[in-house]
C-alpha cells in the first residue's frame, strides 16, 4: 500500500509521510551496520513454521492430516506434505546461508549447499519419528492421567514441544540455526516450554505439564529422563573474553544421564552432571554434580530450621 492509499482518517491526524521517512532512515542506518552491501532477502518466519507443521503432519498423518485418511491415501498425503515442506525449507535454508555471510556471486554454490542440507534433513526424518515413538511410550508409562497414545499425540504440550525440538535440532546440527530457532520459539510460544534447538536429547524423554521448563543450548539429556513443570537447565555464569565480550559455543549447561527425574521448580545450573538414576526434588537449587542414584531434596535444610519442633 502506498502513502497515498493510507486511510484518510490517519493521514489527516498523523504526519505519516514524516514518520515513514524517519523509520526509513533508521532502517538504513541499522542495515549499514549489519551488511556490507545491499540488504539480503530474509528467511520467512511464516513459511518456516508452515513447512515444519507440514512435516509434523507427515510424521503423524492420521492425527494431523485430513480426517478419514486410510490405506494408500496416507502415503499420498505424506508424500505431498514432504514435497511441499522440503521445497519451502530448501528456499529458507538458502536465504539463511546468504544472510550468514556467503559471498555474492556464489548463488549456484549456495543453492547446492541448501539442497544438500534439505536432503540430509529429509534422510533423518525416520530417525526423528523413531525417537518420538520412544517419547510417546515414556509419556504413557510415566503419567497415570494419560488414557491413550492418541491423547498424548493430540493433547500433551510436552510432546508437542519435543516434536518440534527434534525437528529443530536436526536443522541446527545441519547448519540452519536461525530456522531452528524460529521453530523452537514458535513451540515455546504455544506450549510455554523453552528448549534451545542445540540441546541434545536422547529417546524416551517426557516433560510432564511443562509450563516454564527451560533447557539451555548445550544441555545433554540421556535416555528415559523425566522433567516436571518449571524446571530450568541453565548456565551458572557467562564467560567473557579479554575485552569483556560474551563467549559463545562452549559447554555451560547441565548433563543429565539416563533415568534422571527432576521435579517441579528445580533449577540446575552450570556444566554439572546429574548421575544415572538420580532424583532431584522440587524447588531444589543445584550448582554441583551429583552421583549415580543420588536423591537431592530440601529436607535437610528444613531439618536445620526446625529443632525439636520449634521454629527458629
Amino acid at each position: 500500500m502506498s502513502l497515498a492509499e493510507a486511510p484518510r482518517a490517519y493521514a489527516t491526524e498523523v504526519p505519516l509521510e514524516k514518520i515513514v521517512g524517519e523509520l526509513r532512515a533508521l532502517r538504513a542506518a541499522a542495515q549499514a551496520r549489519r551488511y556490507r552491501s545491499a540488504p539480503p532477502d530474509l528467511p520467512s518466519r511464516a513459511e518456516t513454521v508452515a513447512a515444519v507443521e507440514g512435516l509434523v503432519a507427515a510424521l503423524f498423518p492420521r492425527h494431523f492430516g485430513p480426517s478419514g485418511l486410510s490405506g494408500r491415501g496416507v502415503d499420498s498425503f505424506v508424500a505431498l506434505k514432504l514435497a511441499e515442506s522440503f521445497a519451502s525449507l530448501r528456499r529458507q535454508i538458502e536465504l539463511e546461508l546468504r544472510l550468514a555471510g556467503e559471498r555474492e556471486g556464489r548463488d549456484r554454490t549456495l543453492s547446492r549447499h541448501a539442497e544438500q542440507i534439505a536432503a540430509e534433513f529429509a534422510q533423518r526424518l525416520p530417525h526423528v519419528r523413531a525417537l518420538l515413538d520412544e517419547d510417546i511410550r515414556a509419556a504413557y508409562a510415566g503419567d497415570p492421567s494419560a488414557k491413550s497414545i492418541d491423547e498424548i499425540i493430540f493433547c500433551f504440550p510436552g510432546f508437542a514441544a519435543v516434536t518440534r525440538h527434534r525437528l529443530a535440532h536436526q536443522l541446527y546440527r545441519l547448519g540452519a540455526p536461525m530456522l531452528a530457532r524460529i521453530v523452537a520459539e514458535k513451540a515455546h510460544s504455544e506450549t510455554g516450554i523453552d528448549i534451545h534447538p542445540g540441546a541434545e536429547i536422547a529417546g524416551g524423554f517426557f516433560i510432564d505439564h511443562g509450563t516454564g521448563v527451560v533447557i539451555g543450548e548445550t544441555s545433554i539429556i540421556g535416555r528415559n529422563v523425566r522433567l516436571y513443570q518449571a524446571v530450568t537447565l541453565g548456565a551458572k555464569r557467562f564467560e567473557t573474553d579479554s575485552e569483556g565480550h560474551l563467549l559463545k559455543d562452549y559447554p555451560r549447561h547441565p548433563i543429565l544421564e539416563d533415568d534422571v527425574v527432576i521435579y517441579a521448580g528445580a533449577t540446575v545450573l552450570g556444566r554439572v552432571t546429574i548421575g544415572k538414576g538420580a532424583s532431584i526434588g522440587g524447588n531444589v537449587w543445584l550448582t554441583h554434580s551429583v552421583p549415580e542414584g543420588a536423591v537431592v531434596t530440601q529436607a535437610k535444610a528444613i531439618e536445620d530450621i526446625f529443632v525439636d519442633g520449634a521454629g527458629i
